[in-house]
């Protein structure tokens, strides 16, 4: 009996931390994985299907503006391709197509440029073939100057009456206190200081003007408008400014260290928007292109003769 007592002892003893642990693992409960990491606004999308060359997704910090500019389309042929509104408004995931539809109806051709879909607004340059001057309103904004239609004889000219009001000013230019900008018959001016590294050659790749100077230089508007894109989403052009100038023109500035407008603002002519950057090969440079219709023009077209 003493040997039965002494072996339950034991029993009880050597059971007990085994119940213990299997208590133990009974209230065990797995570690808590971490969380799978959201997809931040500044990663770019996957698409759910594989996209034809004729079509993009929107990516995070794509604009319309942005997206016709990269792909040296018209903003509003590029709005009307996919029904987006006067609104421009776009989403990420988005697909866009970059062509018009099959059943649109090309213009034909004019002047050998390439037939293109019909647009309400009317054409921006004149039958001489040089780009019509900005008409600047009361605020320094810049609207499209409407042609007289091809053949419509001119309107009369009618005298002025006796109390006639004085002409309207030039548009004020912002400027730095030593010089004012040169304008051109246009209304443009030189982006910034320095010597044209390089000019405008499509041939050679190049769809605009490249200024060289220092690092931090003024980057002005070169004609008055509204800031349509402030980023660096365009792959190639650096810290990126563009500017709308009417439905016809956009005017780029690429490079830059630093920008100083942001969507939506106006600005004048001679305005700072910027400040110089590096470009590609590590020296100060800003890259300055004139967009007509979305194409790249050669901006000795606007900009002044002199400087």
């Amino acid at each position: 009996m003493a040997d039965v007592r002494m072996n339950l002892a034991w029993a009880l003893l050597i059971g007990v931390p085994v119940l213990g642990g299997c208590a133990s693992a009974l209230t065990w409960e797995p570690k808590p994985q971490p969380e799978r990491t959201r997809v931040e606004a500044t990663e770019p999308l996957a698409p759910e299907r594989r996209l034809a060359e004729t079509e993009y997704l929107v990516q995070p910090g794509d604009t319309m503006y942005s997206i016709a500019f990269r792909k040296q389309v018209d903003f509003r042929e590029l709005a009307e391709w996919n029904g987006v509104d006067g609104s421009f408004l776009i989403h990420p995931g988005q697909v866009l197509r970059l062509t018009p539809p099959d059943d649109a109806a090309p213009e034909a051709p004019v002047n050998g440029e390439t037939a293109r879909a019909p647009l309400t607004p009317p054409p921006s340059s004149s039958g001489s073939g040089r780009p019509v001057p900005l008409a600047v309103g009361p605020v320094g904004s810049a609207v499209g100057a409407a042609p007289l239609p091809s053949g419509a004889p001119a309107p009369a000219a009618t005298p002025p009456p006796v109390a006639a009001a004085p002409p309207a000013a030039a548009p004020a230019a912002v400027h730095t206190p030593d010089k004012p900008p040169v304008l051109s018959e246009l209304g443009w001016t030189w982006p910034t200081k320095g010597a044209i590294e390089r000019g405008y050659n499509p041939a050679q790749g190049s769809k605009g003007l490249f200024f060289t100077g220092s690092i931090g230089q003024p980057v002005i508007a070169a004609a008055p408008g509204k800031v349509v894109y402030s980023g660096n989403a365009l792959r190639g052009y650096g810290e990126l400014v563009i500017i709308k100038h009417d439905e016809i023109h956009l005017s780029a500035y690429g490079h830059n260290s630093k920008r100083l407008v942001k969507e939506g603002d106006t600005v004048k002519v001679g305005q700072p928007i910027a400040e110089m950057g590096e470009g590609p090969e590590r020296r100060p440079m800003l890259h300055f292109e004139i967009r007509e219709r979305g194409q790249p023009v050669n901006p000795a077209k606007f900009l002044p003769t002199s400087r």
